[in-house]
Formats: structure tokens, C-alpha cells, sequence
């Protein structure tokens, strides 16, 4: 453990003035993280700036009938809003199926977007990491491979984003409310996170000293089904192999169900939150059928370049995709695609 300074934020302004003054600063929230970063040797910041004070842990409704959650928010007071569970019940979904109960206690809205991956070259400083250490090369490639990118990767970095919650976001078209040294932004979640390219030590379009104050949820629209299902090792506090956020609207007066539109987010499978933006244009305006998202998946998995050891995520997403896709157009579990390796 390194020495470092500490210092607790009064307030949001306060808080991004501490940090953009000095290169090695960084926020602490909830830590869940950003400890076992410390404690890892993975990074070492000489000053904490603590967010515990700030008062941006309530979720208010927006005047149109969406809902601003602030940064701060814990993931399971998220996860069990009324509110999220009765319009966004998807975004509830991912958040329970993330991490363990203690972990969710603690962890925040803001610190879930901006967690590290949970790559195992990245998490071991003996080893080569570019996001780490760029430069320095990538041991994944070449390594163990399981839980690693086929979407979006780059020679420099095949890791993946490690959060539930992210994927559900970018599915529902959230914005991120961001302070910084300029003043107050909006960013779509969609453009929040960054694909490796020759810098995968960045992994969001934040700038140095950049605050992450709130998440605006859009309201819902009438008539659409949604869900999130996680594909992963073990039932509980394992990471994502694949997942899948959908959001289907179905035409309740064609002769023949008719999707009128679909936003799909997958997980798991990329340095940031996947949106299959390939299927949702293939899916508009054609007939909810299995074939339909058969062919969907298919057209989205062709951009897939899996490496050695985990080219199963291919044919698994492809079905995970199907069957999610199915489940909301109700046809039910008979010849569900298979998702198992």
C-alpha cells in the first residue's frame, strides 16, 4: 500500500477542482473497486477525494416521466426502486444479477459505470498489460481467453467491461450527467465507454477531473416488453460470459406480429457495452418470428473475431440473443436456441 492524501467533498464543484488540480487524484464512492485496486498494486493514486458527503443518492421523476438517479445511489436501493421496477424492471434485473448482496450494499451508480475490468492480466501487475501499462503488450492474447472480447477488440487489448448494470443502460438509451472543469454535460451512455484501439488504458471519454453526477433514464414507452438475462459460470457473483439487454415494441394491430422496433445491448462480449445496432435495423419492421431473430443475430455475430478459447461466445450470444428475443415476442420456451457451450 502506497501513502496518499485524503480528503472528503462537500460538495460536486469542490469535489472536480480537487481532482483536475493534480494528475494522480481520483474519486473514491462506494470502493468496491477501487480498494481492491489499491490493495492489488494496480494503481496509486496520491490522493483520494472521498464522495461519500455529496448529496446525489435520491431518484427523482423527471418532469417527461423519466427518472434522474444520482451518482451515488447504492445499486441494490437502485435495484428496488418501485419505480424502476414497475417502468425498467430490465435495469432491476441486471443490477440483482450483478456481484454479491453485500457488494450491492455498497457499490454506487456512478462507481458501476466506471469499474475496471476484471481481466485477469489486468488484475496481476507481473504481468504485461497495455491497459495497465501501455506498452507494455497484452497476455490475454495468447493466454486464458475465456471471458474475453470477440466484439470490437484490438491487438493492443481483448479485455472486457465487467458491468451489468452498463448493458442494461445502453439498452434503455440512458444519458450519464457529467461535471467537470467546463461545466455540466450530457453523454449518452451509449458513447460513454470506449473500445480498446491503440489506447486501452482509457476506458471512457471522461477527461481527468470529470464527475459522473447522475444517470437520466427516459420514460418508458407504452407497450414494450423488456428484459436482461446473464450467461455465466457459476448462478451467483461471477461475471457475464454473455448477456443480453432487449427491448422489443410490437405493432398490436398488424394481422401478424410485427416489430415496430428493438434496441438490444449485449454484454460480456466487448471493452465497453455492445449495442447491436446491425440486429435492431434487420429487426424493424420485420415479423416477430424466430427466423427474423435468427437472422438478426446471425447478421450482428458476423462482425464477431473471437480468439483461441473462446470462440463458443459466438454461438452463444447468437442464441442467447434468439431465445431473449423470442421470450419477449411471447412465443414461448419450445425451441429455444441453445446458449450453453
Amino acid at each position: 500500500m502506497r501513502p496518499f492524501d485524503y480528503a472528503r467533498a462537500d460538495d460536486p464543484a469542490g469535489a472536480v477542482a480537487a481532482v483536475a488540480e493534480r494528475p494522480g487524484a481520483t474519486y473514491l464512492a462506494g470502493g468496491t473497486n477501487l480498494v481492491d485496486h489499491l490493495k492489488l498494486g494496480i494503481t496509486a493514486p496520491d490522493l483520494l477525494v472521498d464522495l461519500g458527503r455529496l448529496d446525489l443518492a435520491d431518484i427523482e421523476e423527471l418532469p417527461d416521466g423519466g427518472l434522474r438517479v444520482g451518482a451515488m445511489v447504492r445499486n441494490s436501493d437502485l435495484a428496488a426502486d418501485p419505480r424502476v421496477r414497475r417502468d425498467h424492471l430490465m435495469l432491476s434485473r441486471a443490477l440483482l444479477s450483478g456481484a454479491s448482496g453485500q457488494l450491492r450494499n455498497a457499490a454506487t451508480t456512478g462507481g458501476n459505470l466506471l469499474q475496471r475490468t476484471r481481466c485477469v492480466y489486468f488484475q496481476d501487475p507481473t504481468t504485461p498489460c497495455n491497459k495497465r501499462a501501455p506498452g507494455s503488450g497484452c497476455s490475454a492474447l495468447g493466454g486464458y481467453t475465456r471471458y474475453h472480447a470477440i466484439l470490437g477488440a484490438s491487438d493492443a487489448c481483448i479485455a472486457t467491461h465487467p458491468s451489468d448494470m452498463a448493458v442494461a443502460l445502453a439498452a434503455l438509451d440512458a444519458t450519464v450527467v457529467v461535471l467537470g472543469a467546463g461545466g455540466e454535460t450530457r453523454i449518452p451512455v451509449t458513447q460513454l465507454h470506449r473500445l480498446p484501439g491503440d489506447e486501452p488504458e482509457r476506458d471512457t471519454v471522461l477527461e481527468h477531473g470529470d464527475l459522473i453526477t447522475a444517470v437520466e433514464l427516459p420514460p418508458p414507452a407504452s407497450g414494450t416488453r423488456s428484459t436482461y438475462r446473464k450467461i455465466r459460470d457459476r448462478a451467483s457473483y461471477a461475471f457475464a460470459l454473455v448477456s443480453v439487454a432487449a427491448v422489443l415494441d410490437l405493432d398490436p394491430d398488424a394481422a401478424q406480429p410485427t416489430i415496430l422496433s428493438a434496441r438490444i445491448a449485449l454484454g460480456g462480449v466487448a471493452h465497453a457495452p455492445w449495442r447491436a445496432r446491425r440486429a435492431e435495423q434487420l429487426l424493424a419492421g420485420a415479423p416477430a418470428t424466430r427466423e427474423s431473430f435468427r437472422r438478426a443475430a446471425a447478421a450482428e455475430l458476423e462482425q464477431a473475431r473471437p480468439v483461441e478459447g473462446n470462440e463458443f461466445k459466438v454461438t452463444m450470444a447468437r442464441g442467447v440473443m434468439v431465445s431473449v428475443l423470442a421470450e419477449l415476442a411471447g412465443l414461448g420456451e419450445e425451441n429455444q436456441e441453445p446458449h450453453d457451450e
